[in-house]
């Protein structure tokens, strides 16, 4: 068993890799099955977008079109906003999702943060 430490995407991993042909002789069936080496890796603490609870939407409620990650919120708590503006942005197998507004009013509650996961149809914002 070996440790290493692997960096993807910015994110650093410490993963075991265990050599299962180690100690096998080349002639053997399974060492050539098996190739040079396997990895059996084990993420240490990877980082991971926490989930909101997903509540009832009410009306006036801005909700997810899909099962996603908030990336960022354009607009703030009481800021007016008209019918079609970008109010956040979502990211979903690495492509961005612009959510607007389907009607102007003003934003009353902001119910994510960026980097929060969000489930297809959980209310985002409150625009009233």
């Amino acid at each position: 068993m070996k440790r290493l430490r692997i960096s993807v995407e910015g994110k650093t991993y410490e993963v075991e890799v265990e050599l299962l042909d180690e100690g096998l002789p080349a002639s053997s069936p399974l060492a050539a099955s098996v190739g040079s080496s396997r990895v059996a890796a084990r993420t240490a603490a990877a980082p991971a977008a926490k989930p909101v609870p997903v509540g009832p939407a009410i009306d006036g409620d801005v909700v997810s079109p899909l099962a996603a990650v908030v990336v960022s919120i354009d607009v703030g708590l009481g800021d007016t906003v008209e019918e079609g503006q970008q109010l956040l942005t979502l990211e979903a197998m690495k492509m961005n999702t612009i959510v607007s507004a389907s009607s102007a009013g003003t934003v009353r509650v902001i119910h994510v943060a960026a980097g929060d996961a969000v489930e297809e149809g959980q209310p985002m914002l409150s625009i009233g």
